[in-house]
């Protein structure tokens, strides 16, 4: 099932809604972001629909009228993907392909296809291949549109209903055995987590794209692949960091999104396990994206999901090199200043303040403030190791920034 191979751009349409738990520049900045994706997977949005609606249609998503001038747009421009901000039911999906004659995928589908791309180890593209399945399986019926049931009374099933159910058992097996592989490798990593003995594991998590793994690099000194497009890395990297005399071990995560489909976050348990098992996170933000804000909040959320959200927290303010506030026109009066016109100074006297000391502003590229990062991560970790090693506090002094030049 699962494929790895380059896409050719393919031209694709984003099809969103504006609601009253969505607005107009939440919707916007979705449909950046799943512009995002698609560029991600291979593809080149050409336009983006969206419509005002009390909720979602039960039968194509959008209305009639809009889903008519989707239809014209596609036919005149030749595309040949439609892609969906929010996840479509099975119904959904096959009423959307009948009218408008193309691929339909849905933001879940358009990050498995990621995954798909992105898995390079056999634990992830194990881990991903179940996520397809299980997403796959209730979506079974519309894919033997072609084997119409044959007419007939009570039991008179035609060979459409049959492969279909052929097709349910084979994935339903599918899915039993890719979990007991998953269960088999999750044994595997236990083992290895326990053999690394009672070193402090730090993890680094946030969003997709806020640069952990080129913080990764720069701490480490390794190679870890690091790219400007969306969950560049899937599979968890560990690395052993020596600061001045202090080992731990310091690893990266595969970044958290919005609307994160529930079938990645159990499938990718024991990648997240990593994060539950460390003493120490490090939420890296890229400050310099407008809505950084909501970004926290969704690692949060998700963070707490996985019973982590109490773990003590250094909050990483990433890329402030390319923070730029919006120019405030001090000549018209009328204009409110808002969060967007903030410089950096100003956002640290925000709630930021609140953070004290755990929270940090660098650029891991520019490698700027990367001492007081180091400074700060030190003396966090001296402290775990000593509170659970308390005979070796005299093997680790005070952070000493002569040794680093």
């Amino acid at each position: 099932m699962i494929e790895k191979k380059d896409i050719a751009l393919e031209k694709a349409v984003l099809i969103g809604i504006i609601t009253k738990d969505q607005d107009e520049a939440q919707s916007k900045e979705y449909l950046d972001e799943l512009e995002f994706l698609t560029y991600t997977a291979g593809g080149e949005v050409l336009a983006r629909f969206t419509q005002k609606m009390d909720m979602p249609n039960p039968k194509t998503f959008i209305g009639s009228g809009k889903m008519e001038d989707v239809r014209q747009f596609i036919e005149e421009n030749k595309v040949g993907t439609a892609i969906f901000d929010d996840e479509l039911s099975a119904a959904q999906e096959r009423n959307i392909s009948k009218i408008l004659n193309v691929k339909v995928l849905d933001r879940t589908n358009l990050i498995l296809d990621i995954f798909a791309q992105r898995a390079q180890t056999s634990y992830a593209r194990t881990q991903v291949e179940l996520a397809q399945c299980e997403y796959l399986l209730p979506r079974l019926r519309g894919m033997w549109t072609h084997l119409e049931r044959q007419k007939g009374g009570i039991g008179m099933r035609g060979p459409g209903e049959t492969e279909i159910e052929t097709d349910r058992r084979i994935v339903r097996d599918k899915i039993a055995l890719l979990k007991a592989k998953i269960k088999t490798i999750d044994k595997q990593m236990a083992v290895q987590r326990g053999n690394r003995g009672k070193m402090v594991r730090v993890a680094l998590v946030g969003y997709t794209n806020v640069g952990k793994s080129t913080l990764m690099n720069v701490i480490s000194k390794s190679e870890v692949f690091a790219e400007n497009k969306l969950f560049a890395t899937l599979d968890t990297t560990v690395r052993k960091v020596v600061i001045q005399n202090l080992p731990f071990l310091l690893s990266d995560t595969v970044g958290f999104i919005r609307k994160l489909p529930t079938q990645l976050v159990d499938s990718f348990k024991s990648t997240l396990d990593e994060v539950r098992e460390a003493d120490l996170l490090l939420h890296v933000v890229d400050i310099s994206h407008p809505n950084f804000e909501e970004h926290i909040d969704s690692v949060n959320k998700i963070l707490g999901e996985i019973d982590s959200g109490d773990k003590p927290t250094i909050m990483v303010f990433n890329k402030i090199d390319a923070y730029k506030p919006e120019p405030l026109d001090d000549g018209d009066l009328d204009t409110e200043k808002t969060k967007a016109n903030y410089t950096l100074e100003e956002w640290k006297n925000t709630w930021m303040s609140k953070i004290g000391n755990n929270a940090l502003f660098i650029s891991a590229i520019n490698k700027s403030n990367l001492e007081d990062f180091k400074k700060r991560v030190y003396d966090e970790v001296r402290e775990i190791h000593i509170t659970r090693f308390p005979y070796n506090h005299f093997l680790y002094p005070d952070y000493n920034y002569e040794d680093m030049e």
